[in-house]
C-alpha cells in the first residue's frame, strides 16, 4: 500500500473519527503488527494540536499464552498502577483511539469459563471508573489489515495478495478511496435525515420478521432518540465519529421489554471465540434460549456474564444494501459486519440517547429503562427479506424496513 494512503486514512481516523483537539491527550490501542499505522495516527493527532500521544500495544500470541499459562488468581487480580491509569483517564478524558486487526480465531483453545471469569472480575472493578467518565470523552474504532484476519476474510489467497484485499475493503468501506472528509460529511448529513424521521415518528415497539425464522418484537424507550453516525461528547461539545465505517442509525430499546425469536445472519465472533447460524429467545425482555450450530459454549458464555448480558441494549437499523454488505464479504468482525446490515446488541445501553442526559448520572440513567451491564454484543440478524413494521405511540402503523431495506 501506498505510504500516502495510509497517511490519509489514518488522518481520517484522527480528524474525523476522534476529532482530536489542541490540547488534548490522546490513547491509541493498537496491535504490534500496526507499527506503521500507529506512527501516521500519531502524526494526525500531533498534527491536529494533540498534547500527548500515548501507545497501548497489544498481541493476540501474547493474550493467547498468558490465558493459557498464567493462573486463574493472578489473572484476576487488579493491580494498583491499573487502578491508576483508570483514575487518570477520569481526570485527563483522553481521546480513545481503537485500532482493530485481530485474528477473528485468536483465542481458540482457550479456556472460555476462565477467559469469562476474568473479565467479569476485571469489569466489576473497571465499571465504577467507566461510569464516572462515560459519554465525556471522543473515541473511536477503526479496523487495519492484518495477516490472520487476511486470510480468515480470503482462505486459499497468498497472505500478501489477502492483506492488500482486506485493505482495499477497509478503504472503500471507510470512503477512504475517495476525498474522505467531504464524504463523511454527506454520509452524517443522510444518516441525520434518516434518524430524525424515526424521532418524529414516536415509535412505540417494532415487529421484526424474515423467512428465516425471525418473529421478534422489541420496545423502545420514550425517553430515548434515535441517532447515527457522528455526536457530540457531553462536556466538550466536540463532534466525532465513534465507527469508521459506519451505516447504522441506532437506539437504546426499554430494557427488559422484548419478545420472540431472532435468527443470525452473520457469525459473531466473541471472546475469539467465532459463534456461527445461531438463534436468540426472548421471554419478558430475557434471554430465554439460545442455540447454535458453532461455539454453543460461548453463546452461553455471553448471555451468563450478568443479568444485564441477558437482555438489550441497542437495535440498529441498516440497509441490507449498504456499501460493505455490497462487498460481498464476511468481515468476521463486529466491526464491520454489524454495519453491513440490520443488528441487535446484548448488553450495555447507550445512556447518552436519553433525552437531556446530561442533567442526570450514570444510576439515574440506567433507572430510566437503558440496560446496564458489563458488556455490549452486537450480533446481526439483516436479511434480503427482513421486514420492520414500527408501531406508534398514538397506534399508527408505519412501514419502517421492506425487503431488507429503507421503507421511506
Amino acid at each position: 500500500m501506498k505510504k500516502s494512503t495510509l497517511k490519509k486514512y489514518a488522518y481520517l481516523i484522527a480528524k474525523v473519527g476522534a476529532n482530536v483537539q489542541k490540547g488534548q491527550y490522546v490513547e491509541l490501542t493498537v496491535d504490534v503488527n500496526q507499527e506503521e499505522l500507529a506512527n501516521y495516527v500519531t502524526e494526525a493527532c500531533y498534527k491536529l494540536g494533540a498534547r500527548m500521544v500515548k501507545v497501548r500495544w497489544t498481541s493476540d500470541k501474547v493474550e493467547k499464552t498468558t490465558y493459557k499459562k498464567a493462573k486463574l488468581s493472578a489473572l484476576c487480580e487488579f493491580p494498583d498502577y491499573e487502578k491508576a491509569r483508570q483514575e487518570y483517564l477520569n481526570e485527563k478524558l483522553p481521546c480513545m483511539i481503537y485500532i482493530e486487526s485481530s485474528d477473528p480465531d485468536a483465542l481458540n483453545g482457550v479456556d472460555q469459563a476462565k477467559y469469562t471469569e476474568v473479565r467479569r472480575s476485571n469489569m466489576k472493578i473497571i465499571k465504577p471508573y467507566r461510569n464516572i467518565r462515560e459519554n465525556k470523552y471522543q473515541w473511536i474504532i477503526a479496523g487495519a489489515a492484518s495477516p490472520a484476519w487476511a486470510k480468515k476474510v480470503f482462505p486459499g489467497v497468498p497472505t500478501k495478495k489477502a492483506v492488500n484485499m482486506l485493505w482495499d475493503a477497509i478503504l472503500k468501506t471507510s470512503r477512504c478511496d475517495e476525498d474522505p472528509i467531504k464524504a463523511w460529511e454527506k454520509h452524517n448529513s443522510d444518516l441525520t435525515k434518516r434518524f430524525t424521521y424515526l424521532n418524529n415518528l414516536d415509535l412505540d415497539y417494532l415487529h421484526y420478521e424474515s423467512k428465516n425464522g425471525t418473529n421478534f418484537k422489541v420496545w423502545l424507550n420514550p425517553l430515548c432518540v434515535w441517532q447515527g453516525g457522528g455526536e457530540y461528547g457531553q462536556e466538550s461539545r466536540i463532534y466525532f465519529n465513534p465507527n469508521i465505517p459506519s451505516e447504522e442509525v441506532f437506539t437504546s430499546p426499554l430494557a427488559g421489554k422484548a419478545e420472540g425469536k431472532v435468527v443470525s445472519t452473520k457469525p459473531l465472533s466473541f471472546q475469539g471465540q467465532l459463534i456461527e447460524n445461531f438463534s436468540i429467545t426472548f421471554k419478558d425482555g430475557k434471554v430465554v434460549k439460545v442455540e447454535a450450530e458453532k461455539g454453543q459454549e460461548s453463546l452461553e458464555e455471553l448471555v451468563g456474564m450478568d443479568e444485564g448480558a441477558k437482555m438489550l441494549g441497542e437495535v440498529a437499523l441498516v440497509p441490507f444494501e449498504s456499501p460493505i454488505n455490497q462487498t460481498g464479504l464476511l468481515f468476521y468482525n463486529t466491526l464491520y459486519d454489524e454495519n453491513a446490515v440490520c443488528h441487535l446488541a446484548l448488553g450495555h445501553g447507550f445512556t447518552n440517547l436519553v433525552k437531556g442526559y446530561e442533567k442526570y448520572s450514570q444510576e439515574e440513567l440506567f433507572k430510566m429503562g437503558v440496560n446496564d451491564s458489563n458488556l455490549h454484543v452486537d450480533f446481526m440478524i439483516g436479511a434480503s427479506d427482513l421486514s420492520i413494521t414500527g408501531y406508534t405511540r398514538d397506534g399508527k402503523k408505519v412501514q419502517i424496513f421492506k425487503n431488507g431495506t429503507w421503507a421511506f
